[in-house]
């Protein structure tokens, strides 16, 4: 198909959230392993996966781990898929270089191994990843934000909410791109935190939840209290950064961003928590998956990369209901008909 754009215990086997029949069953069969099986980003992918997976007759099995970072979980599903014989995994790691001895283990025993939303680290490691342009989505964050602003983006105050130290690919590109979209020099494009333009009142980490971004947004606010521009690495950190700002009443003058998509996420930006958002598609990511492991089993044909990247770009769009000039985007209509969870 071509397309265009050492064991653990068994415990840790049993601990495994599985769903669908024996892969010794079918001809053709694949894995999808998420970093968990609550966030309604990875419920959709499964879903995707899911439905792809029946309309072609391929028998599917699903893994998540315990929680976001459980590596361990994911190395058991692994193995697990390459003694059951599947001819393919998915996988969305939770530590994008710890899992790269298991994911050559099961390419080493002819299992097609694509990367869904997180590349691994190297990239290569896998045999594809599908996935958003993590920097434009940022880039359209930032782009949106400095034209929004207008002038007064010179004077900025920019509150950066990443989403932890120990999982730097996804967060590192969404930062970095925000970052250029709004017009700042970058530091190492590869980390986040080294820049050194005075418009950026700090980083905090938020682990991509809403607590996390609440707490990170008031220690910032602490740094500076007239902080007037929010980089959130996700809705949910978003979320917990409005609360923080409407507890000190400045949630009505200060500019919130952030990238996901979902339908809460939407809908804050409906109702004005969330400036504007770029949307992702986690459902193509799985359904493409599938149909690449349908092909990989069919003839040995290995899914190409998006011309000019390193990986299948699944697409973004910016969503806000103030449409800024120069910055494409859709509405919350829109938004609403494309989002997830």
């Amino acid at each position: 198909m071509k397309l265009c754009r050492a064991l653990l215990p068994a415990a840790s086997v049993l601990a495994l959230t599985v769903a669908g029949t024996s892969l010794a069953q079918a001809e053709t069969a694949a894995c999808l392993i998420t970093k968990t099986d609550t966030n309604p980003f990875f419920v959709k992918m499964k879903e995707g996966a899911t439905a792809k997976a029946e309309e072609m007759g391929i028998t599917l099995k699903s893994y998540a781990g315990k929680v976001d970072g459980d590596s361990e979980t994911q190395v058991a599903a692994i193995e697990t898929c390459i003694a059951d014989g599947a001819k393919g995994i998915l996988i969305t790691a939770s530590d994008t270089k710890g899992i790269v001895p298991a994911v050559t283990q099961a390419r080493e025993a002819g299992l097609l191994v694509i990367a869904l939303d997180t590349p691994l680290e190297p990239i290569d490691s896998a045999d594809a990843t599908f996935a958003t342009d993590n920097f434009k989505a940022g880039e359209l964050i930032g782009a949106w934000a400095a034209a929004a602003m207008g002038d007064a983006a010179k004077d900025a105050k920019i509150a950066m909410l990443d989403l932890a130290v120990s999982q730097p690919s996804v967060g590192v590109l969404r930062d970095q791109g925000f970052l250029q979209g709004f017009g700042i020099d970058l530091g190492d494009p590869n980390k986040w935190g080294d820049e050194t333009d005075s418009r950026i009142v700090g980083n905090e980490v938020t682990a991509g939840n809403e607590e996390g971004g609440r707490k990170a947004m008031e220690t910032l606010l602490a740094k500076d209290p007239f902080i007037n521009v929010v980089y959130t690495i996700n809705e949910p950190a978003a979320a917990g950064a409005y609360e923080a700002l409407k507890a000190v009443g400045r949630e009505g003058d200060v500019l919130i961003v952030s990238v996901d998509g979902g339908c809460p996420g939407v809908a804050d930006v409906k109702d004005g928590v969330i400036g504007a958002t770029s949307q992702q598609y986690p459902l193509l990511m799985a359904s493409l998956g599938i149909e690449a492991i349908a092909a990989w089993a069919k003839d040995g044909s290995k899914p190409e990369n998006t011309p000019g990247l390193d990986f299948f770009d699944t697409g973004v769009n910016l969503v806000t209901d103030q449409p800024a000039d120069g910055v494409e985007s859709i509405d919350t209509a829109e938004g609403t008909e494309k989002c997830w969870g």
